[in-house]
């Protein structure tokens, strides 16, 4: 299907040495962050603060001297409205981009637009980190009444039925996600070239548990903080050069961690 959307432009000069630097940055605040709504698929914007928090992002590659070549995006506009922050604090708004619903968010079916805590005491902790958190246990399919059903959405017109999701668990975001990482992404990193994907909290944990070698279990524990990049060097395979935590990929460690424990507590 035709879900790319390219720029014209051609990256800068690529390096000759088989390494690429991979940055990945998870949308701004969201309004349905905000509200700790399950968003998934729904397509909200970003807050004020989330707006913020993607320039910051983008200040901090600028300051670490982290020039962005090429860009993937989701289809949602709070991740791609990210990317454009961060390109804008970089003066790179002119860079190449892809966009493509394999970077969605996970969809979070019949969740959608119910507030977590309230969702907390109608069916249980158990339950809601089963849904939340479980690596393969997907919530309820999205009813057709469902208010927030984003299945009819435009941008997903040319999407095979037997591709659109209903719900998705991680595992689900796994599968779909990684042909995207070796068919698109990795051919833009294998060229020497820096690549930011702005993406979404379970995209994201989808790639990084892929690349930090995460199991199933310990990924559970992954919290991804809104608007801080993630940096990556890769070798010649596009694996991480450096075998060390997620976070500590971060260009501010200890502020990303302290963001991640609050993404944590966001069903209380």
């Amino acid at each position: 299907m035709n879900s790319i959307e390219t720029t014209p432009n051609t990256p800068s000069t690529p390096t000759t040495d088989g390494k690429a630097t991979l940055v990945l940055v998870r949308h701004g605040q969201s309004e349905w962050n905000a509200s700790n709504q399950f968003t998934g698929w729904y397509d909200c914007g970003l807050t004020p603060a989330g707006k913020a928090e993607a320039r910051d992002g983008g200040k901090a590659l600028a300051e670490a001297g982290v020039l962005v070549d090429a860009v993937h995006t989701s289809l949602q506009t709070r991740a791609i409205h990210t990317a454009e922050l961060v390109l804008a604090e970089l003066g790179r708004s002119w860079v190449p981009t892809k966009r493509h619903w394999r970077l969605n968010e996970r969809h979070y079916g019949d969740l959608t637009g119910l507030n977590k805590a309230d969702t907390r005491q109608r069916y249980g902790e158990q339950q809601l980190m089963a849904w939340r958190r479980g690596y393969s246990t997907p919530p309820p399919p999205i009813a057709a009444d469902n208010p927030w059903n984003p299945n009819d959405d435009p941008r997903y017109a040319d999407l095979p039925p037997e591709l659109m999701p209903k719900s998705e668990c991680l595992a689900d975001v796994v599968q779909r996600l990684m042909p995207y990482w070796y068919d698109a992404v990795v051919p833009d990193l294998t060229t020497g070239h820096t690549v930011m994907v702005s993406a979404h909290g379970n995209s994201l944990r989808a790639l990084v548990k892929h690349l930090d070698k995460i199991s199933e279990t310990d990924v559970a524990r992954l919290n991804i903080p809104t608007g801080m990049p993630l940096v990556y060097e890769l070798n010649a395979n596009m694996m991480p050069l450096e075998d060390k935590d997620t976070l500590a990929r971060s260009l501010d460690p200890a502020a990303a961690a302290k963001a991640a424990a609050a993404v944590a507590k966001q069903a209380g």
